[in-house]
């Protein structure tokens, strides 16, 4: 938190200061830091249409509306503009973000990655308790939240369901969103995940926003988990049970790792739930501040 306030107030601070000259009676650590975020956009490199993801043997076809940010670019994106610890980008394969907006601006941006831990079974699609899982999850919040306040982090509360986990047999998705509170935070977090289940693996498209934007961040959790396709011979259907490795769990399972209910008494609901939710403490602020037309327009005006 310390991290992301000093990085709020600096964008406030920035952007008030910022008229026609750039620079004008900037403190220069803040113009710096600026100058830093500017730099990084300048160096992305955004690719549109058909985007090959090797490791999961899988296809985007994000067409215009969606560009994709390759490993490297989004190590910058989470590790020097978001200012997450660099163990965050760790297995991130890319990111996506919606055409038109940018890490300063965005609503969400979905994080990629890839687990190949075998096929999993969806014959429990019919009987998973979900809620017995976010229950377990519960259990251990009292306890997590009294470590979190003394390494100086706010308490963070599961509210519920934002979206209930739901199967699509068809396509082999598995959707999900929580609602989670922070502190004294006035907007809630939206922790929204999408699971393609393939032959040898998921691939996971993971989305963090605010409570306000749901509807935006559901459609396009919906959309984008239907232009991830797995290529001949990777898809769920083509699973050989006398040969391909079975995972050890069924879409219950998958759903509690996502939530984190294994190593949640471990290590801690903030590391293994919101890697990248430092950037959306600083959305929350500009957004309470009305500022994030202003940051828009920075970027729009230094592009």
């Amino acid at each position: 938190m310390k991290i992301a306030t000093a990085f709020v107030f600096s964008l406030i601070i920035t952007t008030l200061s910022i008229s026609s000259s750039f620079s004008e009676d900037l403190p220069s650590g803040q113009e710096a830091r600026v100058q830093q975020l500017i730099a990084i956009q300048k160096s992305l490199k955004p690719k549109y249409d058909t985007v090959q993801i090797p490791l999961a043997e899988a296809t985007l076809q994000l067409g215009k509306d969606y560009y994709f940010l390759n490993s490297e670019d989004s190590r910058k994106v989470i590790v020097d503009a978001w200012k997450n610890p660099p163990s965050s980008a760790n297995n991130v394969l890319g990111m996506i973000f919606k055409d038109g907006t940018n890490f300063a601006d965005a609503q969400w941006g979905a994080v990629i990655t890839y687990k190949p831990e075998g096929y999993v079974s969806d014959e429990d699609s019919k009987t998973a308790d979900y809620d017995a899982v976010l229950k377990q999850l519960r259990e251990g919040e009292d306890q997590e939240n009294t470590d979190r306040a003394k390494q100086g982090y706010e308490p963070i509360h599961i509210v519920g369901w934002a979206q209930p986990p739901s199967y699509d047999p068809v396509r082999h998705t598995l959707i999900w969103a929580q609602n989670l509170h922070f502190g004294n935070q006035t907007d809630n977090t939206l922790n929204y995940d999408v699971r393609i289940l393939g032959r040898r693996g998921l691939l996971s498209l993971n989305m963090i926003s605010t409570m306000s934007s749901l509807p935006e961040v559901s459609a396009a959790a919906t959309s984008l988990a239907s232009l991830a396709t797995y290529k001949s011979g990777a898809r769920y259907e083509d699973f050989s049970p006398s040969a391909d490795a079975k995972a050890e769990y069924g879409l219950a399972g998958v759903v509690a790792a996502g939530l984190g209910v294994a190593a949640a008494k471990k290590l801690g609901l903030l590391a293994l739930l919101l890697a990248f939710g430092k950037k959306f403490f600083v959305f929350i602020f500009l957004a309470a501040a009305g500022l994030l037309g202003s940051v828009k327009r920075l970027f729009a005006r230094r592009s």
